[in-house]
């Protein structure tokens, strides 16, 4: 077998898909996760399986470099494990949605262990596949230098949107679409507060979709065709967005959304953005707007919340 440097625990709907990506630009993985279908799937698409966390650092060749994809309540468990399998100088990835300031606390605390420690934002959802990562990234600079092949292989790459007038020459990190942030946690910082403007973003289009809904209750009602109109808001309109394009994918299969939930999850992102809003006493009205109505949604039946829930199921998977 050929000398694999690269594992992957959480085989969920980011990691396998970060794990097949990689092996499109020839990085191989070793791969764990609580299901065996999982390890069993990735495997027979050419990854090394492994059996558990001795196993899957076994298998893999110093320096290590262990990108954990998991829930945000396994992460300490996760990492205290890995602690006590690595060596010097081998690298612990947190691509998940953890809490900023959790990091730097990690990172101390595997520093006494010799291993590196990297937060890494990572956006993209079921679609970075093929349209790549937007990956946000914490830590010492000396580190992510030497991550720079796995980090060009996730990202979507310069050709991936037209180079912004006035940038010319070599093109920088967040060119390719991935940037170092800062230090340990500036990763998860950045992608806290992408994730609240995502908030926002995606609760203005569904309240400007009610009230076409809600229209025809007018007293001069309106029978708006909502699917063609998010059709045309995506030819040369000022809103036109991958988020847009989601949603008229969505209606265009169910103009009702029926099957979609009213009730929408937050994740620990969005109160975090807020939290961080008052820590640092920036006004944040539509962060924190958006944050609410996520709340109050799990009370009623509003046709916005089920654009809102239908516009998470298509970027990442989410069922609520």
């Amino acid at each position: 077998m050929n000398s694999i440097h690269f594992g992957m625990i959480g085989l969920g709907r980011m990691g396998a898909n970060i794990v097949r990506r990689l092996s499109q630009h020839e990085i191989s993985s070793v791969v764990y996760d609580h299901s065996p279908e999982a390890i069993k799937q990735l495997a027979a698409e050419g990854s090394i399986a492994s059996s558990n966390l001795p196993d899957l650092v076994s298998k893999l060749t110093t320096p290590r470099t262990v990108w954990i994809m998991v829930p945000s309540s396994e992460v300490n468990a996760t990492i205290d494990e890995l602690s006590k399998l690595l060596s010097r100088g081998d690298t612990i990835i947190d691509g998940g949605n953890s809490y900023y300031k959790d990091d730097s606390v990690r990172a101390i605390k595997l520093a006494t262990h010799g291993i590196n420690f990297v937060d890494i934002g990572t956006s993209g959802g079921v679609h970075g596949l093929t349209r790549g990562y937007s990956l946000m990234i914490g830590g010492e600079k000396e580190v992510i230098n030497k991550l720079e092949p796995i980090l060009k292989a996730l990202s979507p790459g310069v050709d991936s949107v037209e180079r912004t007038v006035g940038r010319t020459g070599v093109p920088s990190q967040s060119e390719y679409g991935y940037l170092h942030c800062g230090p340990h946690g500036a990763g998860h910082f950045v992608k806290m507060i992408h994730n609240g403007i995502e908030y926002g973003m995606m609760a203005a289009i569904a309240e400007g979709l009610a009230i076409f809904e809600a229209a025809d209750d007018m007293a001069h009602p309106y029978q708006f065709d909502i699917p063609e109109i998010t059709q045309l808001w995506r030819r040369g309109s000022v809103i036109e967005s991958w988020l847009l394009d989601l949603t008229a994918q969505s209606l265009q299969e169910s103009p009702q959304l029926l099957e979609y939930s009213s009730s929408v999850s937050d994740s620990g992102e969005g109160r975090w953005a807020v939290e961080a809003a008052l820590e640092s006493g920036v006004p944040a009205y539509v962060l924190s707007a958006a944050l609410y109505s996520r709340f109050a949604s799990r009370d009623n039946d509003e046709f916005a919340n089920r654009v809102l829930s239908a516009m998470r199921s298509k970027f990442g998977g989410h069922k609520a």
